[in-house]
């Protein structure tokens, strides 16, 4: 959603009565209620957070070998604008910030022409440090020391990524030819600066400059004011380790989440999966994204379960900065507990449809049929397109209601639905139970409702960002995994909540009723790890 700076909008979803409503810079309103759960060892209920999504100063040619004072000259400017949002965000009370991934020294270069802009790491649980106060203990720390002083300025935690070195002797089996490893490095610094902790990144997006340590980091932080924190990087929140390993930790409310995110719809854009971890795992996310348009990199957003702040603009060329007020006990939607009644009529055939096939009983008249029954006499047509390079199975969704259904391998989808108006666009119920190939190898199951780009079947899983098409529908399927991220999207790149998530009949399902803008996308988005 386009936010005209200097000015920010409110964006508020899900029950408004619920707790833990945020506090968005330019906001008037505030925050409702207050969390549930202990809060003996917290200061406050609620923490104020800050993520700013960064254009960064980039290598005119990354390609190219050049000095460490080079790279350090190159480096100063992006954090020059940290330290303005720092700055920034300490007048609005920021307690923790979040700056993105590869924001400070940019990206595509080599192994090779990236070594000027590396910082010495060492390992913080071996020592204790604070760089800005003893930056003479460590050759080549200028960035790390930068981001400490920072940290000590404005008096908040601050989590940032650099490229970090690290000697090796070739004794080391896993050593690399020139005698170091190069890691993709997030850091967090404590509020007087001290280095708390750093994450290695462990899935790698065609990164060639770095490696992945030889064993997975779970790195979590404590604070004062919202107990323990989380970190991954970017393309880490499809993997098992170290997303899942990490939020199995149940003392984890929050996450912390550097990213390069290039939008790919109707599946991943940024805002859509970070939401879909805040919601699948009810836990915040502090998501900062780069913002780099013409590459298709922005999206960041503080999210939670039950609401979400968040900054996507394709036109404007500058940075953002969201600040926002978290509960620090973030309310969670899964769960059928928030179920309405089983009087609605909607769920109410939902429930009856799940119980068990739909039937017919004959009597010396005529026959009745159950209303399902009823819907599945015309099937439409089954097809297949390409979405996100994968082969969808697919049935187009017709009329002002129905109860659809379309399988692939093991996986069936099922969409039961009423339309309040009909639009002239073309939407399609589909299925993909298999191993993704492209721009990574993951095995997903995915069950999806989509706009399609036009009146053609082959239009159907192509990018788009504006519809009108309103519904009020359950979507369930029978998946193989208890991992699944519910995607909601809706027309100008708008989030959305389910009304309700969770397990029923060993499906899995989510219900919507009531949209207010045109759907783009709503998607049960499953991942089977063990089947990589």
């Amino acid at each position: 959603m386009r936010i005209p700076p200097p000015f920010m909008v409110c964006i508020m979803f899900g029950a408004l009565t619920a707790p833990a409503l945020f506090l968005l810079l330019g906001c008037s309103a505030l925050a409702l209620g207050v969390g549930s759960g202990s809060q003996e060892r917290r200061e406050t209920e609620y923490y104020v957070a800050a993520v700013y999504e960064h254009r960064s100063v980039l290598s005119q040619n990354p390609l190219e070998l050049s000095s460490r004072q080079q790279a350090l000259e190159l480096m100063k400017q992006n954090l020059d604008v940290y330290e303005q949002q720092v700055i920034a965000a300490a007048q609005k009370g920021v307690q923790i910030i979040v700056f993105p991934e590869d924001g400070i020294h940019g990206f595509n270069f080599t192994r090779t022409s990236i070594y000027p802009f590396l910082d010495f790491m060492p390992s913080p649980r071996m020592v204790r440090w604070n760089p800005c106060l003893e930056p003479f203990r460590f050759n080549d720390t200028e960035v790390l020391q930068r981001l400490s002083c920072m940290a000590m300025k404005g008096q908040m935690f601050l989590v940032a990524n650099l490229g970090t070195k690290q000697p090796c002797l070739h004794s080391d089996p896993e050593c690399p030819h020139d005698g170091r490893y190069q890691f993709n490095t997030n850091v967090v610094f404590s509020n007087n600066g001290t280095l708390v902790d750093r994450y290695r990144k462990h899935n790698l997006y065609f990164e060639a400059a770095f490696d992945s340590p030889a064993t997975v980091d779970l790195i979590t932080f404590d604070t004062p004011f919202a107990g323990k924190f989380g970190m991954l990087t970017c393309f880490d929140i499809l993997f098992f380790d170290p997303t899942i390993r990490l939020l199995r930790d149940s003392e984890v409310k929050h996450i912390v989440y550097p990213t390069a995110w290039m939008n790919q719809l109707p599946l991943l854009a940024a805002i859509e999966i970070q939401k879909a971890l805040a919601t699948a795992f009810s836990v915040s996310v502090l998501a900062a994204n780069i913002h780099h348009p013409t590459l298709g990199m922005t999206g960041s957003g503080i999210h939670t379960p039950l609401q979400s702040f968040w900054y996507h603009d394709m036109d404007n060329p500058s940075g953002h900065l969201i600040i926002a007020q978290v509960a620090t006990n973030p309310l969670g939607l899964v769960g059928t507990e928030n179920a309405t009644s089983e009087t609605d009529p909607s769920h109410s055939k939902f429930l009856k449809i799940l119980s068990g096939d739909p039937y017919c009983e004959k009597d010396a008249q005529e026959v009745h049929c159950d209303e399902a029954a009823k819907w599945n006499m015309n099937v439409p047509p089954t097809f297949h397109s390409e979405m996100m390079y994968d082969n969808f199975t697919l049935v187009p969704v017709w009329g002002k209601e129905g109860y659809l259904q379309v399988c692939s391998n093991s996986l069936c989808c099922h969409l039961l639905y009423e339309r309040p108006t009909l639009s002239q666009e073309l939407y399609a119920l589909g299925v993909f139970d298999g191993l993704h190939k492209v721009h990574g190898t993951y095995y997903i199951q995915v069950c999806a409702l989509v706009k399609c780009g036009g009146p053609g079947f082959d239009t159907c899983g192509q990018e788009i960002t504006e519809a009108q098409g309103l519904f009020d529908f359950h979507l369930w399927g029978n998946f193989s995994t208890s991992y699944i991220f519910p995607l909601f999207l809706t027309s100008g790149m708008t989030l959305d909540t389910p009304n309700q998530l969770g397990w029923m009949n060993d499906h899995y399902f989510l219900r919507k009723s009531g949209l207010s803008s045109g759907l783009v996308t709503a998607a049960l988005y499953g991942r089977l790890y063990e089947r990589d």
